[in-house]
């Protein structure tokens, strides 16, 4: 049987040259955060009653879920060329998932299956670049006021707000940077995904 690898994509060309701009301006990469995601509704049936485009779901995943892996993979190879510190570590990945990953809603099962294989990444990527010293957490995070939140129509956002249950109110970016703070000064947290959502259930609408 013979195998056949597709040419380099131009995004995993993207993703070279980035990390090669990045290590020849600061020398190595210590901490890698990967922030991707399209919110792109795709239900399994459509008004009419048919099956969903399988175009459509995997355009989510080769985003939220494919890209995650490219970028963290690209930059735990630069990591693992990094001498230790005194604790042992070369580097850190954060990789950032969504409270949908547990609770998705209606017409979010590309968006909550991609993020949930973000979480399904923590084990075995904590368990296989351990032996580097780079570690790998994920954060599910809520209602933040990101610009795709920002986007969403007001009576929206007002309805998503209603279910924080406290604080009651969308999360400050400042709380989100000092959780990825956290996470990469922590060197016993390894392998594990935070939820960063105010207590939130999403409902099923």
């Amino acid at each position: 049987m013979q195998y056949f690898v597709k040419p380099m994509s131009p995004a995993e060309k993207s993703i070279d040259a980035a990390v090669a701009d990045i290590v020849a301006k600061f020398d190595a990469i210590h901490v890698n955060i990967n922030a991707a995601g399209v919110p792109l509704p795709c239900k399994i049936l459509d008004k009419e009653g048919k099956a969903s485009s399988l175009k459509k779901y995997a355009m989510v995943l080769n985003v939220n879920l494919n890209g995650v892996f490219n970028v963290m993979a690209k930059c735990a190879e630069q990591m693992a060329k990094n001498e230790p510190d005194e604790k042992g570590e070369r580097g850190v990945v954060i990789n950032i998932s969504s409270g949908a990953a547990f609770e998705g809603q209606i017409g979010q099962s590309a968006y909550s299956s991609s993020k949930a294989g973000v979480n399904g990444m923590n084990i075995p990527a904590a368990r296989e670049l351990g032996k580097y010293g780079i570690r790998v957490n994920s954060i599910a995070p809520g209602l933040f006021g990101t610009p795709m939140i920002k986007s969403l129509d007001e009576k929206v956002q007002v309805a998503l707000t209603a279910m924080c249950q406290a604080p009651q109110r969308m999360g400050d970016m400042a709380e989100f940077a000092h959780t990825c703070a956290y996470l990469a000064e922590n060197a016993y947290v390894n392998g594990r995904c935070l939820r960063l959502d105010a207590a939130t259930v999403m409902q099923a609408r």
